[in-house]
């Protein structure tokens, strides 16, 4: 052992505890070290007393009391400020943790605890075949909940695990895919053994553990639970409730370990940004699963609100996925018709240098389309019933203008409404044959209220496409309006139960469980029979769609759902009194009035010229174009996890598909970091 005299007057001596990976308990060791001493130097002489020889390259230096590794190696005990009352841990960086999926599945793998939380996600979702991680991130599970009336305790997820363990050699420290790893037009993988081609997911994440055992394992819909176990579930009753739930976010940048996660904990991977870009069948078949399964568990929870109508039509999904589910084996997408993208743009460039047409072709970009036609509009206001008055429309750019007649349309407008950042909401009854737009449009003291109200389907269609669009800064123009179209009639006839054939039912189709397709509110609605015969009535708008196409059907029903990816905060304003609620969406924030829930004001994003947060008070200040700007404290969770939204909507609208899918993931830091 080296001695005191070696090192002169200014040495100490530096505890040390080494977990070692194969045994219970610790060994402690006491080095004498100065401050000069290199974090790296420190290991190696650590490592050289060490007995028992091992690999210990995954290992690091863990600081207990500052919760923080000591990853620089090239820094000074100094430059650290550690001195000999530190409590540093020789620990292995690469920990067991046990993951929570949307789909209620639960996976136990060795993740990155030194690693920020961002990085650790995206290789998780590499082990787990998902795309897109940045998508996703991970929470703290709910703490039981008590119902209010009484002391019953509700279990946050009561099901009885089944864990999936990936345990295995963990992926090197920050190793990301090569670049050419995400394009279409990758060179054909083909098994050894039979020569034929290897499934698209397997050939996109060969190195992952799941290709070892079965890469469609989470690719597939898990059993429906029993209402039982569904009513035992926490459910939020209010957007109060909804915005807890949020607090349990970790911050993306910062290791597992500073935030107090350990080895073995159970956490939640779930999509915190709702803006799923890409989606394709073809490779993502885990992905749109969870996506599904996530989307299934907020309908049934009742984390977002929908109708009776919407609630059958999704129950009717959700019966079609969980038949072919039993039915079918996991569907293999490589043989779909998919067109390779180089050959899409050589088929483009050989139509534009024939001078041929092509169906698709786009329209003069100096012709803006229009639409004209008669509807009724109605401007609520107190004591007054509902009077709707009918008027002659032109929508046009982003601008919707109403006259008395057709023959006045050239003159000036009673009224023209900018929908530019307004916010659009579905008012349908698909039995009542009635077909709203509900428009709040934002004005220097609030929220303008207006409902427009169409004829048939077919006008709500095109009307209410051009006000979503509007509402994006988008004009009809634009080569999503016809899709946006289409999707709004699919999502009618999927709601239109009268508009299904009337067959007779098997009895292996009535013995479905009703009161696992639907949220508890409405089974105190219907007895199991009457909801039933209805499932299967809406069952057969869905009939006839494959099990991908079904789940990409609910996600899309879920995405129309006016409460979507809204995520919900307790705070307050400043120079205000009162708490408020803040709601942060892919494109806008929404100041919500916490006692009613209506919308007060909306900002969106493209008006936001900076934002950053005051530490020292923990505000979140935001400055928008005209001079206007807001600053708030949140109350129910950190204010970098507020901050962290904005940032990471913006980063995720700045993905296109020409970067290949490369995370820029120091663009993500930047914007979501705050500064600190």
């Amino acid at each position: 052992m080296t001695s005191s005299n070696d090192y002169g007057a200014t040495s100490w001596e530096l505890n040390v505890q080494v977990d070692q990976p194969s045994e219970d308990s610790p060994l402690d060791f006491k080095l004498r070290v100065t401050g000069d001493f290199h974090v790296g130097g420190v290991m190696l002489k650590l490592v050289e007393q060490i007995p028992v020889p091992q690999d210990w390259s995954d290992h690091a230096l863990w600081w207990e009391q500052k919760k923080c590794w000591l990853l620089k190696t090239h820094w000074t005990l100094d430059k650290y400020g550690i001195q000999a009352d530190a409590k540093i841990h020789y620990t292995p960086q690469h920990k067991l943790l046990k993951l929570l999926l949307p789909n209620m599945k639960t996976v136990r793998l060795k993740v990155s605890f030194s690693a920020v939380v961002f990085r650790a996600v995206v290789d998780i979702c590499k082990a787990l075949n998902i795309r897109r991680p940045e998508e996703l991130s991970l929470m703290k599970p709910r703490k039981t909940i008590c119902k209010k009336k009484s002391k019953e305790k509700i279990n946050t997820h009561p099901i009885n695990e089944d864990i999936l363990d990936l345990d295995q050699t963990p992926l090197s420290p920050g190793s990301i895919a090569s670049p050419g790893l995400y394009s279409k037009t990758m060179t054909p993988t083909y098994d050894p053994i039979n020569g034929t081609p290897l499934s698209a997911t397997i050939t996109w994440f060969s190195d992952s553990p799941l290709a070892e055992q079965n890469c469609n394992i989470l690719a597939v819909s898990q059993p429906n639970l029993t209402p039982d176990v569904l009513a035992k579930m926490y459910r939020p009753q209010t957007q109060v409730d909804k915005a807890k739930i949020n607090a349990g976010w970790l911050d993306s940048s910062r290791s597992l370990m500073e935030q107090g996660i350990q080895e073995e904990d159970k956490l939640l991977l779930r999509y915190k940004y709702y803006s799923f870009f890409d989606l394709n069948p073809k490779y993502d078949g885990v992905r749109i699963n969870q996506l599904y399964e996530q989307a299934r568990w907020a309908i049934l929870l009742e984390e977002i609100d929908c109708t009776e109508e919407e609630m059958l039509m999704f129950a009717a999904l959700q019966y079609h996925i969980s038949k072919l589910s039993l039915l079918s084996e996991p569907q293999d997408y490589t043989n779909e018709q998919d067109v390779d993208e180089v050959e899409a743009a050589l088929t483009s460039l050989e139509v534009t240098l024939e001078g041929g047409k092509i169906d698709n072709i786009l329209e003069d970009i100096t012709d803006i389309p229009k639409l004209a036609d008669y509807l009724k509009i109605f401007r609520p206001k107190k004591l007054l019933l509902k009077a709707y008055k009918q008027y002659y429309f032109i929508f046009k750019d982003t601008c919707l203008s109403y006259f008395k007649n057709r023959d006045l349309s050239q003159g000036e407008p009673i009224e023209q409404l900018n929908l530019r950042g307004c916010e659009v909401v579905p008012d349908v009854n698909i039995a009542a044959q009635k077909f709203g737009i509900k428009l709040l449009i934002p004005v220097s003291d609030g929220m303008n209220e207006i409902y427009i109200k169409c004829q048939n389907e077919i006008q709500y269609a095109k009307w209410m496409a051009a006000c979503r669009l509007a509402s994006k800064g988008k004009t009809m123009a634009d080569s999503s309006y016809p899709m946006e179209i289409y999707n709004i009639q699919s999502f009618l006839k999927m709601k239109d139960v009268n508009s299904a054939p009337q067959l007779m039912h098997g009895p292996t189709e009535m013995d479905m469980n009703p009161e696992s397709l639907v949220s508890p509110r409405f089974l105190k609605k219907f007895k199991a029979k009457q909801l039933t015969t209805r499932i299967l009535e809406a069952h057969q708008n869905v009939a006839q769609m494959t099990l991908v196409e079904a789940k990409m059907r609910f996600i899309q029903a879920w995405q129309s759902l006016p409460e979507f990816g809204l995520s919900y905060f307790i705070v307050r304003f400043r120079g205000t009194k009162k708490d408020d609620l803040l709601g942060i969406s892919y494109n806008r924030l929404i100041r919500i009035d916490m006692a009613t829930g209506d919308p007060i004001i909306t900002w969106r994003y493209s008006n936001i010229k900076q934002w950053n947060v005051n530490w020292e008070i923990r505000q979140v200040e935001i400055e928008f174009d005209q001079s206007t700007a807001i600053a708030l404290t949140c109350l129910n969770a950190d204010c970098k996890t507020v901050h962290e939204y904005i940032g990471g909507y913006i980063f995720l609208s700045t993905r296109s598909k020409d970067q290949n899918e490369t995370l820029d993931e120091e663009l993500f830091h930047k914007l979501t970091g705050g500064q600190d």
